[in-house]
């Protein structure tokens, strides 16, 4: 009963234990029409999580987020 209570519970704190902050790179600067965007990037695997940090004014953060996004990929 024990271990049946302890390998999922172990799993948990493995899983729970990685985050986003684990995979990070340094900023990247991605210029757009609109100016530079501040780009966080993850592993090649997770371009998923990349997004912006820092947009220009006028650029809505989902735009900018997509930028950062094709920026990821291109460096895949």
């Amino acid at each position: 009963m024990i271990r049946m209570l302890a390998f999922p519970l172990i799993a948990v704190a493995t899983v729970g234990a990685c985050t986003p902050k684990d995979f990070e790179s340094a900023p990247v600067m991605v210029d757009t029409p609109s100016g530079q965007v501040t780009c966080q990037l993850y592993t090649q695997s997770m371009t998923g999580w990349d997004r912006a940090t820092d947009a220009p004014d006028g650029m809505s953060i989902p735009v900018a987020d997509g930028y950062c996004k094709k920026e990821g990929l291109a460096r895949k």
